[in-house]
């Protein structure tokens, strides 16, 4: 039986065909990018913690040779081993069927007869003796494709990249069927995907394997609930490459020779297509990619408990009354840490600090006066204009339309209902006059319309934006068709995005949402990257993607402190995905950036049962972050230090650092 308690959630993530010469486009060549060149450096591989003896003899298993595919790339797959003899010797032990290999191996008789094997093997998936859970795993009785993936996590973490691979690639063969549970049963992940996004980072991660991973496709109808037993999968495993790393930078595309095949937008911001399926936002002509925050520099003590508009006070706060923004303009940086703000401290306020980092969007979603009504005074547009002329930062303009249900005006525990048509026009009318009131504005860069808006009703066991757009996924489609087009016409510069959880309705958005023009999508799927994401939007919505939120918490569980390592490292391995899935990379050619959540800690997120003048290290619930849990309070990639000094003081963390190497090409060590 599938132990559910430790296991880690998942998140699992108009206009006519044209045919037109790019040369005038004149793009930027991706061989030239500093960070695509920087990131595709990878890794050195790591020294191995433990010896393997029989580690196989082959390292790229060709699978063909040990059985046959039924059904490949189609609905019904399955893999069928005729030569398991053969399979077993050229896998090694420890790897799906050759478990009992491992008795054979010189330490495990000893480990055994000391009692080392005797933990429960949840529990030792932590510990520091990496040999002693690769034993453990491979006699234990688990569900199989749960134990191929966490065997292969075992060995990627003791450095035996090889062998990882080919346990991840098992647990893709044999196992597609395979899921994992939250700890409330509320999520299932599916063990295939997730090890196909193992796979492609560990080839991307570490050019010394001199390999390359390719072909490899998952998708499950009926898959957004935990409902398991109407679940249709198809499958396609995927195949392996030999390639070295001159090869692959060979193999970058020129995007200076493709044509462009579709354009989305006539205006100052488009999206365009180049025939070998790439998408490229441009911005006055040039190449954009978004390199984006979630900034909410909110008070401590201040929250929804207290403030409708809470998150949005920022714009005009002033405690100091000297007449000047405090978080835009006045935050400082705790260098030192001490808590005091030193003399080589200066105030040079948070606007500054992004730019340093290399940022040039935020996400804001445009407040309202209540839930029905839009009033152009709750937003300082002034401070706006200053952040983009003297800053450079544009601003991702987002309505929720309907989600917590901001702007429908429905009752909290009924939620919006996108099927009413007095909803859809409220909503529909904020929409409008947002949209009339900031159209010209130059620090507009796009439209968000909604947040998770089509999060499944089982999740958290509750539906927590409280809509029923998963429910009725055509309605709510179809509306966001209606308002998307009501953009385009009054604002033609602009493209419009949807702001999704995951990948969900991506068929119900092709079939009746042709007016969106990006697919907005909040993701933590892990420090791997986004896995399957990029190719399932490729093949059911075919849009240039933008991650609208990505991060991880930097509280660590395990060491009850934070772990500014841990958080930086997730981070990088998202940053790495984006930049290999970008226009001119290796894979997809669809993504146009991503919006990292979040700027600051925010103290409010946990308030029921402690003051909001503490920040809360309790995890609210099990999350694919390096601890395998969410704190709400500490998502920031900037603290707030002991919350004396707030909003004003900043404590810098490792990831902030890590983002500005890269976002700065005058900080990069070439």
């Amino acid at each position: 039986m599938l132990d559910k308690k430790y296991v880690f959630v998942v998140f699992v993530f108009l206009i006519p065909f044209l045919s037109l010469s790019c040369q005038s486009l004149s793009p930027q060549n991706i061989k030239q990018d500093p960070t695509m060149l920087q990131i595709l450096k990878g890794f050195s591989l790591p020294e191995k913690e433990f010896v393997i003896n029989d580690t196989g003899k082959e390292d790229v298993l060709d699978y063909t040779e040990y059985g046959t595919f039924v059904n490949l790339g189609e609905k019904g797959y399955q893999y069928e081993i005729t030569n398991e003899k053969k399979l077993n010797e050229d896998l090694g032990v420890g790897i799906f069927p050759n478990y009992e290999g491992v008795q054979q191996e010189p330490n495990f008789k000893v480990m055994f007869e000391q009692g080392l094997l005797n933990e429960h093997h949840w529990k030792i998936l932590t510990s520091k003796n990496k040999q002693q859970a690769f034993y453990t795993w491979a006699m234990t009785n688990e569900e199989p494709g749960v134990k191929a993936f966490f065997t292969a996590r075992i060995l990627e973490e003791s450095g035996h990249m090889v062998q990882a691979i080919k346990s991840y690639y098992s647990a893709v063969v044999h196992f597609p069927k395979s899921v994992g549970w939250g700890q409330d049963q509320s999520f299932v992940w599916y063990i295939a995907p997730a090890a196909i996004g193992q796979i492609k980072r560990l080839c991307r991660d570490y050019p010394e394997l001199n390999l390359e991973y390719v072909d490899a496709m998952f998708d499950v109808e009926n898959g957004g609930d935990t409902d398991l037993s109407n679940d249709i999968i198809t499958l396609n495993p995927g195949r392996f490459i030999k390639k070295d790393y001159d090869e692959k930078l060979n193999d970058l595309p020129q995007l200076d020779s493709q044509k462009v095949v579709d354009r989305r937008g006539t205006g100052r911001v488009q999206l365009i297509k180049y025939a070998n399926g790439h998408w490229q936002m441009r911005v006055d002509d040039k190449p954009f990619i978004v390199k984006g925050m979630t900034y909410g520099p909110t008070e401590i003590g201040i929250g929804p408990q207290n403030d409708f508009n809470f998150d949005q006070r920022w714009m005009f706060r002033d405690k100091n009354q000297n007449k000047k923004i405090d978080a835009p303009y006045e935050a400082w940086v705790d260098k030192n840490k001490n808590g005091q703000q030193d003399k080589d401290e200066p105030n040079i306020g948070d606007f500054q600090i992004l730019k340093d980092m290399g940022l040039n969007a935020i996400r804001l979603y445009i407040p309202n006066k209540t839930s029905t009504e839009y009033d152009p005074s709750f937003i300082n547009k002034e401070l706006l204009r200053d952040l983009y002329n003297s800053y450079g930062i544009s601003i991702i303009a987002g309505d929720f339309l309907g989600a917590y249900t901001v702007g429908s005006g429905a009752d909290w525990l009924t939620g919006t209902d996108y099927r009413d048509e007095k909803q859809r026009a409220v909503m529909k009318e904020i929409v409008r006059q947002k949209v009339l009131d900031l159209k010209d504005e130059p620090f507009v860069l796009m439209w968000l319309l909604g947040n998770e808006n089509n999060m499944p009703v089982d999740n958290l066991g509750v539906n927590a934006t409280r809509t029923n757009a998963e429910l009725y996924p055509e309605r709510y489609a179809q509306f966001l068709n209606e308002v998307a087009a009501m953009i385009h016409e009054l604002d033609p510069n602009h493209p419009v995005a949807v702001g999704n959880l995951g990948t969900g309705l991506m068929e119900y958005y092709d079939q009746y949402a042709s007016e969106i023009d990006i697919l907005g999508v909040n993701s933590y799927p892990g420090k791997s990257g986004f896995g399957t994401l990029w190719g399932d939007v490729k093949r059911k919505f075919d849009r240039p993607v933008l991650i609208t939120e990505y991060g991880a918490d930097v509280y660590d569980e395990n060491l009850q402190t934070p772990n500014e390592e841990g958080q930086r490292d997730y981070y990088l391995g998202n940053l790495r995905d984006i930049v290999f899935n970008q226009a001119g990379g290796l894979y997809e050619g669809n993504a146009i950036g991503g919006v990292v959540f979040e700027y600051l800690d925010e103290w409010w997120k946990d308030s029921q049962g402690h003051s909001v003048f503490e920040q809360q290290h309790k995890p609210q619930f099990s999350a694919a972050f390096f601890d395998g849990y969410d704190h709400e309070e500490w998502f920031g990639i900037v603290g707030q230090g002991s919350g004396d000094h707030s909003p004003f003081e900043r404590r810098l963390r490792e990831t902030y650092y890590m983002f500005k190497s890269y976002w700065n090409s005058e900080d990069r060590e070439e």
